[in-house]
């Protein structure tokens, strides 16, 4: 295949890969802190597309955000919603991503290493997500403590992405030999 199929192909897939995180906003599971499928999206592109090709494709899905396309949960877009209090976790998937490359670059794509990789970068996002939550909430309603963001925007969600990761890679064994 000559570079410029396999450009094409790649374009492709982060394409997909945004539309699948799109589609993935919009589904939201009810329960005592309803969420969304968003992180599974994001996992799911790190996971068969590898970490470069991954991150392009939450890039692509912020940015199409970003342009005012109603593709964030619930339908929403804009700039308000990346510089509101919850904007640094969907940031924080730019870092997941790029988590997903470092150690792939060191230790392979083996289903362990995209495993790792997969909750290291949760990890990475829950941080710069609640940092950015602790400074983007306080100015409007006063300080909060970390425990108190942690207890509110990470503790109801750890089980939930945790299954979703496991989701992602029991995806990523049944596409990433289609993908490659």
């Amino acid at each position: 295949m000559n570079n410029t199929a396999v450009r094409t192909k790649s374009m492709i897939y982060i394409s997909l890969f945004a539309v699948l995180t799109a589609v993935c906003a919009w589904i939201s599971i009810p329960a005592a802190v309803p969420f969304t499928m968003q992180t599974f999206g994001v996992f799911a592109a790190t996971g068969v597309l590898g970490g470069k090709k991954g991150t392009a494709a939450i890039c692509v899905y912020l940015l199409l955000g970003l342009a005012g396309l109603p593709v964030f949960s619930g339908g929403t877009s804009g700039p308000g919603v990346l510089l509101g209090s919850t904007g640094g976790y969907m940031l924080g998937w730019i870092l997941a991503g790029l988590i997903t490359w470092a150690v792939e670059s060191v230790f392979g794509r083996s289903t362990r290493t995209a495993a790792l990789s997969m909750i290291l970068g949760l990890a990475g996002c829950y941080a710069l997500g609640t940092a950015w939550f602790m400074a983007v909430y306080a100015p409007g309603s006063g300080p909060i403590g970390l425990w108190s963001a942690l207890s509110m925007c990470v503790a109801p969600f750890i089980i939930p992405d945790l299954l979703k990761i496991t989701l992602a890679l029991t995806i990523r064994k049944r596409l990433i030999r289609y993908v490659q």
